[in-house]
């Protein structure tokens, strides 16, 4: 009888014991090796090798509690992620892990290993430069999303999808950490560096206009279910070689509006560029990272329009006003998602790499000031910027 019939946190023995006799996707008498890669917060993700033939996959488990706090958490969230890679896989098979096998008792998820691709975010603050990645995550970006909401699905499907995405737990952990608290600090979780506590006391606590707009913007993500989204489409989850890149971990996936995914991209790029900046990086780097920005603005607006030239059939909807307002809308919204994964990210209890661990000193008071004034004026200048030349312009004006 199989020992996989009520969920228990596997130890590497046992995961052994699940990939070959459970799912049978090795011999009995393959020598496996199992190491845990993830480091993240969340799940448990194991590598499991096949020393002879060199066969792997790897098995991401949800457990039942936060690996930190010992918060509860819905396991049923690898489910979502099961779901929403097998959609995005059908959509954009070149950007996706192919998904093996997910077992519900278990919550656990067994995919390609894509260990030949390395993690964006520690590539970037190596300054490691890949010319195409702007054309790559923008071709992402444009298919898995557009083809998504209910101008292309049908839109009974749709209403399934959108009740089959409600992602209560995950969505939760992003209304309090991206849109509540870094504005209105009432768990006393965020950490400012204290050079800087009466800047972000003036600039963001005590700014009501900004928080008007970030007011609607949380309004906007609670409620505007628009497309299926990743829904924490940081640098993180992004791997990346010269070859194209690999998106993982979407277990925040809910439907939701188009820009927060779009957002999250565009604002982790600007960590380290004013890391580079700041703390004189290569040259040529940010030179780069400045065409990449102004690239994966522009590019998701022309292959956010081509996509729904091609796929949206509706007359009601291929109305050029109606057309020209909702991408303009979703190209906004972009902006002042990319604004509130800035700030976030600097006041916050879970910040980025290129900030936490920036030296403490001048260069990290003006770097964090820098970043917070970017957030600023993409929020509440968002409907103003409408070029990626203009968006890289006005955070230059910033960092002079």
């Amino acid at each position: 009888m199989s020992k996989f019939t009520q969920h228990f946190l596997m130890s590497h023995k046992d995961v052994k014991e699940f990939v070959t006799e459970e799912l049978e996707l090795f011999s009995n008498h393959a020598k496996l090796t199992v190491s845990e890669i993830g480091d993240g917060n969340i799940n448990y993700v194991f590598q499991v090798v096949d020393e002879k033939s060199g066969k792997s996959v790897v098995v991401k488990q949800a457990d039942v509690l936060l690996r930190s706090s010992g918060r509860p958490l819905d396991i049923s969230r690898n489910k979502i992620e099961a779901d929403i890679l097998k959609i995005q896989y059908d959509l954009v098979p070149e950007f996706i892990p192919e998904i093996y096998n997910y077992h519900e008792t278990m919550s656990a998820l067994t995919m390609e290993d894509i260990s030949a691709f390395k993690n964006l975010r520690y590539e970037l603050m190596d300054e490691q430069i890949f010319p195409n990645f702007a054309e790559e995550i923008s071709t992402f970006l444009a298919k898995a999303l557009l083809p998504t909401t209910d101008l292309c699905w049908d839109r009974h499907e749709k209403k399934e999808l959108v009740k089959n995405f409600t992602n209560v737990d995950m969505c939760d952990i992003s209304e309090d950490l991206v849109f509540t608290e870094p504005y209105y600090n009432y768990k006393d979780q965020n950490i400012i560096i204290e050079a800087n506590q009466q800047f972000v006391e003036e600039h963001i606590y005590q700014n009501d206009a900004l928080v008007s707009h970030v007011a609607t913007l949380r309004h906007k993500y609670m409620n505007n279910a628009q497309a299926l989204v990743h829904g924490d489409l940081h640098s993180g989850s992004i791997f990346i070689n010269q070859e194209g890149i690999k998106v993982i971990d979407p277990e925040f996936a809910f439907y939701g509006p188009m820009g927060y995914d779009i957002g999250n991209v565009i604002g982790n790029l600007f960590f380290p560029l004013a890391r580079a900046h700041y703390y004189n990086g290569d040259k040529q780097f940010q030179a780069w990272l400045e065409l990449t920005i102004a690239e994966v603005y522009d590019q998701v607006k022309d292959k956010l329009t081509a996509v729904y030239n091609e796929r949206v059939t509706l007359p009601i909807y291929t109305n050029a006003t109606f057309k020209a307002s909702y991408l303009a809308e979703v190209m906004a919204d972009s902006l002042g998602y990319a604004g509130t994964e800035i700030i976030r990210r600097v006041i916050g209890d879970s910040k980025v790499k290129e900030v936490s661990e920036a030296p403490i000193g001048e260069e990290r008071i003006a770097m964090e000031r820098a970043l917070l004034k970017m957030g600023i004026e993409l929020i509440t200048q968002r409907k103003e910027i409408v070029t990626g030349t203009e968006l890289v312009r006005r955070f230059n004006m910033i960092m002079a």
